[in-house]
């Protein structure tokens, strides 16, 4: 075979980007004009927030450019397609995005009440992760070689934290910040600081800080209901993080490394005063003669084979996902001192491999232990969200290269990624909600359910392999119209929102 004709069958063996797919459910004619009407509905929730008319038509356009099945969904595109070539009007939504004097808070806050409308529940769990978005060049605002979570390697990329709300009725985004490099705060540094223009009371900020930072946020508001608080490895091997949750009265089950030291017991400690020689002690000290702390790997080769048992984490398309689990109470070193006594699980999958992960909870002694098992489970949410974001809404699809116009990009992007749950909700799908796992294990011959699980299967569940309602915004059909717009070419065409009708 030739080089050409190799090149050839990759070339038309290629998929389209997500964005570019056909509409994933096909919807009656009844369904298509609701989600219409309902699309007017939920942008006249958030046209209050801004302070002026015409931020709030390049808001609706914007909207449907991100909802639309646009193969590239910057600026650009969007108005060519729903609108046409107006210049004007590019540089319009460039500016809105960009430097646009509207802010995101009350729109993010805005979006949280929906959330508890639509999925809250008092055991909800938030998610916090972050993700990459590559980037070329060095102009873009937080832009560094650094860690790429989306490309797994280290990549010239801007860091984003997000948190993802999950329940037994589905999942959405609720909050963001954007990752600055310490790096950025050096005098170095200035110059594309101004560029960006990144407010000056900006202090640094590691990725947990930010993430806890939300969460704070989030508990004093008091708008969205939550119990549980995940996160990964990253998250969970910062002691600041972990006693912050533990401040705002909330349990976290978080993933945390294998060194992680912790003793069985909680150990003597010795209180600051004057020793039997020597210097008086400044601080408090943990006794000379206590045991010293296990890191979880060292724990984990001595734990009896009667401690793992076998459990459900998730009903999968294809059968349960299961593995084995064992649940230890431990009491976690902090600060060389002992921490609050906590559960340490450990979850082994069952294939070849074995992967093993550690977590450490808060959660109190009488947590019924079906409840950690699902909880361990809960990264698939937040994961699920993100390739959701990208490949349906362009959440990875800008360029703008500000402080604020990231901010105002990714707002969008939640806004547009919660209304394509709301479509999930309104037609009531009968979907299977899987509480999945981010690790490898394996499908159980049987149907058994987790008592946790059982005594809430009366709501329909959520799939994590589930696509979101797609919306297919065109401006060659005129079956269905939103309104009046602001947009100047409104007398040329018309700007409307179809789904494939069966």
């Amino acid at each position: 075979m030739s080089q050409r004709t190799k090149h050839s069958n990759r070339r038309t063996s290629r998929k389209p980007p997500a964005s570019g797919r056909k509409p994933s459910l096909m919807l009656t004619t009844r369904e298509a004009a609701a989600s219409v009407d309902e699309l007017s509905a939920y942008h006249r929730r958030f046209q209050s927030l801004f302070p002026r008319r015409e931020q709030r038509a390049w808001s609706l356009l914007y909207l449907c450019g991100q909802l639309s099945n646009l193969e590239r969904k910057t600026i650009e595109p969007m108005v060519l397609g729903l609108i046409g070539p107006e210049p004007n009007t590019i540089r319009a939504v460039q500016q809105y995005i960009g430097q646009g004097q509207w802010a995101t808070p009350p729109l993010l806050e805005q979006a949280q009440h929906l959330v508890t409308d639509w999925l809250g529940e008092p055991e909800g769990v938030v998610i916090v992760d972050g993700s990459g978005f590559p980037k070329q060049g060095s102009h873009s605002v937080g832009v560094a070689h650094q860690y790429c979570g989306h490309l797994g390697k280290v990549a010239n990329c801007q860091e984003g934290v997000f948190l993802v709300y999950a329940s037994r009725r589905g999942y959405a985004f609720l909050d963001e910040r954007l990752y600055l490099p310490e790096d950025w705060f050096g005098p170095e540094y200035r110059e594309r600081w101004q560029a960006c223009e990144i407010p000056d009371t900006l202090s640094f900020r590691t990725e947990p800080e930010l993430g806890l930072e939300m969460i704070a946020e989030l508990q004093q508001r008091a708008v969205v209901p939550f119990r549980w608080v995940t996160c990964d490895e990253a998250y969970g091997k910062s002691p600041a993080f972990l006693e912050g949750i533990e401040a705002l009265d909330k349990w976290y089950l978080a993933e945390v490394p294998s060194n992680t030291r912790v003793w069985l017991r909680t150990p003597a400690v010795e209180p600051p005063g004057r020793g039997v020689l020597g210097r008086p002690r400044l601080h408090p000290r943990v006794k000379r003669t206590a045991p010293r702390p296990q890191e979880l790997r060292e724990l984990i080769q001595n734990l009896s084979p009667t401690l793992w048992q076998r459990r459900v984490i998730k009903e999968g398309s294809k059968g349960p996902l299961t593995a084995e689990f064992a649940f230890v109470r431990v009491t976690p070193v902090r600060g060389e001192l002992p921490g609050p006594r906590s559960w340490a699980v450990f979850r082994r999958g069952l294939g070849p491999k074995m992967e093993v992960k550690f977590y450490l909870s808060n959660a109190p002694a009488n947590c019924p232990e079906p409840a950690l098992v699902s909880v361990s489970g809960m990264r698939w949410p937040v994961e699920t969200a993100i390739e959701e974001g990208r490949g349906e809404v362009g959440m990875d699809h800008y360029e703008t290269r500000t402080w604020q116009g990231w901010h105002h990009h990714m707002t969008h992007s939640i806004l547009a990624h919660l209304f394509l749950i709301r479509l999930r909700l309104l037609f009531q799908k009968k979907f299977c909600l899987n509480y999945g796992s981010s690790a490898s294990v394996d499908r159980a011959s049987d149907r058994r359910r987790s008592g946790w699980c059982a005594r809430h299967s009366r709501h329909h569940r959520l799939s994590p392999t589930t696509q979101p309602c797609r919306l297919s915004v065109s401006s060659q059909a005129d079956t269905f119209t939103i309104g009046q717009t602001a947009f100047n070419s409104a007398q040329r065409q018309s700007l409307v929102v179809i789904h494939e009708v069966s």
